[in-house]
């Protein structure tokens, strides 16, 4: 792969994560529950996480001009896994309130981590930077499952909570 190009692309990986930090951290900041505000501290210490491996990387790739092989944790110890959206919590957060459109913010935002390192993924000739790509595109999709799981939980309540069912 070209330098500038993996360099660009690190780069705009780095400031992806450091944007879902910021956001996540904002919304924690914001509210007022503990158990949720763990939910959503935990989000932002997953992608200072992230920008620590791909900042790692780019130091790599601008010393040696390529990927090195980095020692990828095992994502089935990942903690972010372990946060379930329980009835306590569900009855905490309003469908249509602030952390909801926070989940719904947040499955944007993983969708999108997942297109572009799935996408480098693809494109790169580089095993260690496919490696890199392909593990940061499962992290993603494991969140993106989570907070899809949130969401529709949280669907199905508003839909109980007023009868609302087409049939």
């Amino acid at each position: 792969m070209e330098t500038q190009k993996a360099q660009e692309i690190l780069k705009m990986a780095i400031l992806m994560e450091k944007r879902g930090h910021a956001f996540y951290a904002k919304v924690a900041e914001q509210t007022p529950d503990p158990e949720i505000k763990h939910i959503f501290l935990t989000m932002a210490d997953e992608e200072t996480k992230h920008v620590k491996f791909l900042s790692e990387q780019y130091i790599s790739f601008e010393k040696n001009n390529k990927f090195t092989k980095v020692d990828l944790p095992d994502l089935a110890n990942e903690g972010f896994a372990a946060l379930i959206l329980n009835e306590d919590m569900k009855s905490k957060i309003s469908s249509a309130g602030f952390e909801a459109a926070a989940i719904s913010a947040a499955i944007d935002f993983e969708k999108r981590a997942i297109a572009v390192y799935s996408n480098q993924a693809e494109l790169s000739d580089d095993p260690n930077e496919k490696d890199l790509y392909r593990w940061l595109a499962e992290w993603e999709g494991g969140h993106l499952k989570i907070l899809s799981d949130m969401d529709n939980e949280l669907k199905e309540k508003i839909w109980n909570d007023n009868q609302f069912w087409p049939f």
